[in-house]
């Protein structure tokens, strides 16, 4: 036996027990109390929690936009994630006119490999669909191993926009293949005439970000793209859900049994709207923006009633002199924060303080990813999966500042965030890539996930 994790608590989405863990081949061989197995790696961890890696299922890594590239690429955005106990991390490559969805990904493949910390996959943009003949290709996507597209319903102006028609033939097409679609819920329309009317008003701090696309900017893109699912009856995950009627519509739509997910973020749990308002305001711009209060109260309650089936980040950070470009006009502030590395350490501190349970962070994070995006082999500690594993104490006191973080951004909104408990070890496939505050990894060690259709029901 390679590994064997001795008297730890595991963690699983639905209960928590003390064990032995063995690990062999990059795999779970054993799982029990006591278990009477030599390995050549023995680490006991009495007192300290076993949980499954988490999957963050939404990054921008080395991401063109804004008229830079965000701040880490796949290299030091994956060394982060092997920081904070991702062990799987899926990005976007952004399929453009003329190019095929195959063809994209397998471009950022190449990118990816030879960075890589820890394992990873991707989901792919459309932004155009090569009047109709791209549907052809989403079975060879899914061949690939690429189960779930994304579409934007906003940035029109930057020609990434999909127009409804043109969504609802990329969600039928996915559901006939057995892959989801994504979907960004904004009303673009509005935006702009929000923006067009501020900037004639002279109004253009980051506080007029917010204004520009306020709640129910994204609650009419939420309920809207929940009707044509709905109306189509296609699978349907709304990234980075932010709002509280969104989340209510929703809820609704679950109840009557379609099968739509919601992904919501740390950020918009942490933050309101308020921070718009602070000096350095800029930093926080993202889109959809960070809420109000009601919103962010409202997102909590839904994941404690299970609303939320997935926290992620939408990682894509920008240096502080480039948010700068928009300090006197907040179109020109590139939109994105970086999360990956807070991600686990961030929900698993709320567990440890009560807000939710530890089986509930694990759900969200590792377990719920896994079975919506046909991670068969990740998001739990069960005999057979990869041996991703995150050992976290839940004693260890820690405050998030960008010097203790592992990627490549100068500033983090997260900066004096305290957070109670934190990851001290991670394996991917059993590999120890973080080890009490050090990154022990190498690059090249993570692998491309390939996945499969299938049921996305727990």
């Amino acid at each position: 036996m390679e590994l064997l994790i001795k008297n730890g608590a595991v963690v699983t989405e639905s209960s928590s027990f003390i064990a032995d863990i063995a690990v062999k081949d990059g795999k779970i061989s054993c799982i029990g109390k006591n278990l009477p197995i030599e390995a050549k790696k023995v680490v006991d961890v009495s007192g300290k929690y076993v949980l499954p890696g988490a999957i963050d299922v939404h990054t921008h890594l080395a991401m063109p936009f804004g008229g830079t590239v965000s701040a880490d690429g796949y290299l030091s955005g994956t060394r982060a994630a092997a920081c904070g106990g991702v062990t799987t991390v899926f990005d976007y490559p952004m399929q453009r006119k003329g190019k095929g969805i195959v063809e994209t990904v397998e471009e950022r493949n190449r990118m990816c490999a030879p960075e890589a910390c820890v394992d990873y996959a991707f989901h792919c943009i459309i932004t155009d669909l090569n009047d109709g003949t791209l549907l052809d290709e989403f079975q060879a996507a899914v061949d690939y191993g690429i189960t779930s597209f994304k579409c934007f319903m906003v940035y029109k102006k930057e020609g990434l926009m999909v127009d409804d028609g043109t969504l609802v033939k990329v969600m039928l097409k996915a559901k006939e293949v057995g892959a989801i679609t994504n979907l960004h819920a904004e009303n673009p329309d509005i935006i702009d005439f929000y923006i067009e009317r501020f900037k004639k008003e002279g109004k253009t701090s980051a506080w007029y970000h917010y204004l520009s696309r306020p709640e129910f900017v994204e609650e009419e893109a939420d309920k809207r793209a929940i009707h044509w699912a709905k109306a189509f009856n296609v699978p349907l995950y709304i990234v980075h859900l932010a709002s509280k009627a969104g989340v209510e519509a929703a809820a609704v739509a679950k109840m009557e049994g379609y099968d739509i997910y919601v992904e919501t973020c740390p950020h918009y749990l942490e933050f309101t709207s308020e921070v718009y308002k602070r000096e350095d305001g800029r930093n926080f711009v993202c889109s959809p923006p960070i809420k109000g209060k009601e919103s962010q109260d409202a997102l909590w309650a839904a994941i404690r009633k299970g609303t939320v089936d997935v926290v992620a980040t939408d990682h894509c950070p920008f240096q502080s002199y480039e948010k700068d470009w928009g300090k006197d006009d907040f179109t020109k502030i590139p939109n994105g924060c970086a999360g990956v590395e807070n991600l686990y350490p961030y929900m698993l501190s709320k567990a440890n303080e009560g807000k939710i349970s530890f089986n509930t962070a694990v759900k969200l994070c590792a377990t719920n990813p896994a079975r919506i995006f046909g991670c068969t082999e990740k998001g739990s500690l069960t005999v057979g999966k990869d041996a991703d594993i995150v050992i976290y104490d839940p004693d260890k006191e820690f405050t998030i500042t960008v010097s203790n973080m592992h990627s490549d951004y100068d500033h983090t909104i997260w900066e004096g965030k305290k957070l109670k408990g934190y990851p001290v070890q991670t394996y991917v496939r059993g590999e120890l890539v973080y080890d009490d505050g050090k990154f022990v990894g190498k690059p090249g060690l993570g692998k491309f996930v390939r996945r499969k259709p299938g049921s996305r029901k727990g």
